[in-house]
């Protein structure tokens, strides 16, 4: 069953800045977790996460003996699950402090490594004018932006799956904190399409499409409705969350401006 895209109109999308902030600075703990007891990878994608829609959370990636750290995103709570057990705490009201100290004990729990010590290699936004218990709409509404971006995702993961080496598995990546895969195609040459919830780019999620390397961006054809080429800071297609909902049907729209996006990208790669 389809996200109902209706559910993102309230708050408005330029209205989620301070809940991305809040979601974001809370996904490290997770983050921080894996960079804690996995081996690194080079791409960093042992501190990514998955949605799971059961559980409308961002979960991170399995630690040792099946453990797994997330955020439920629309609560704004952590959530600590190993087989069918899942335990969480409510973050709103509570310290970063708090928080460390709960992971720590249930990481040790378990015979792993705290989460707490663990330094992020990038700084994270202040979330001194963001309050959880003002920002609960916020919350619950990006929670659908991921559920949303997550689900059409997985959709278009399976479409592409015709070219090769093919798609890579829908993440999130805490950094950034967008939802994203990349296309791989031969030649070195990929394509990304993800789901920003905001940024210094735009103050509102976004969906973007990306090619790489990036190829010429002269006489760029116009998009369908709802989609624009974005050459400054980095190149590929975008269409922001309040130019979709004004579509009649957003969903079919975006994925509309998707197909050409990739075709074009698909052909100044010379694929």
């Amino acid at each position: 069953m389809h996200v109902t895209w209706s559910m993102l109109r309230n708050p408005e999308p330029t209205e989620l800045a301070a809940a991305r902030v809040l979601a974001h600075r809370a996904v490290q703990w997770p983050a921080r977790a894996a960079r804690a007891n996995l081996e690194p990878v080079p791409d960093d994608s042992h501190t990514s996460l998955a949605w799971d829609p059961g559980m409308a959370a961002l979960l991170g990636q399995p630690l040792e003996g099946g453990v797994r750290v997330g955020l439920r995103v629309g609560v704004h709570e952590l959530v600590f699950t190993k087989g069918s057990r899942t335990e969480a705490f409510a973050m709103a009201g509570k310290s970063d402090a708090e928080a460390g100290n709960w992971l720590d004990g249930m990481l040790a729990a378990e015979g792993l490594k705290p989460a707490s010590g663990t330094k992020l290699p990038y700084e994270m936004p202040s979330t001194l004018f963001a309050r959880p218990a003002v920002e609960a709409q916020g919350l619950s509404t990006l929670a659908v932006w991921f559920a949303a971006g997550a689900e059409l995702l997985e959709e278009l993961r399976k479409k592409y799956k015709r070219f090769k080496p093919g798609p890579t598995p829908v993440r999130c990546w805490p950094h950034h904190f967008d939802i994203a895969m990349v296309v791989e195609l031969e030649g070195a040459r990929a394509i990304g399409i993800g789901l920003s919830p905001g940024d210094g780019y735009y103050a509102q999620p976004y969906f973007y499409l990306s090619p790489y390397p990036k190829p010429d961006s002269e006489n760029l054809p116009q998009l369908p409705p709802g989609g624009r080429w974005h050459t400054k800071g980095f190149f590929g297609a975008v269409a922001t969350a309040i130019d979709l909902l004004e579509l009649p049907d957003p969903r079919a729209g975006l994925l509309k401006i998707v197909d050409a996006a990739f075709e074009e990208s698909l052909g100044r790669l010379q694929v």
